[in-house]
């Protein structure tokens, strides 16, 4: 793990990105302390973020079931009557 500075840093960004991408981490430091660590983001799983989507609807849907419906009341009645208060 290397520490660069952050002008060196700023000066040299894209290939710094470049090491951080084929695996390496790098430590930006201001006047000698860390203050940034720059690491590679995981690639999302495509299957899993479907699986997550599937799940939130059936979720959603499920919550949509206890849902009571207003009746006869309209929602301009209901806006009027929590105007009165």
């Amino acid at each position: 793990m290397d520490e660069i500075g952050i002008l060196d840093a700023r000066n040299n960004l894209s290939a710094l990105v470049e090491r951080v991408e084929k695996g390496d981490e790098v430590i930006i430091t201001r006047h000698g302390k860390p203050v940034v660590k720059m690491v590679a983001v995981e690639p999302a799983d495509e299957e899993e973020r479907r699986r997550r989507a599937r799940e939130a609807i059936k979720a959603i849907r499920e919550m949509r079931k206890e849902v009571k419906p207003l009746g006869d009341i309209t929602i301009k009645e209901l806006i009027e009557e929590g105007r009165r208060y």
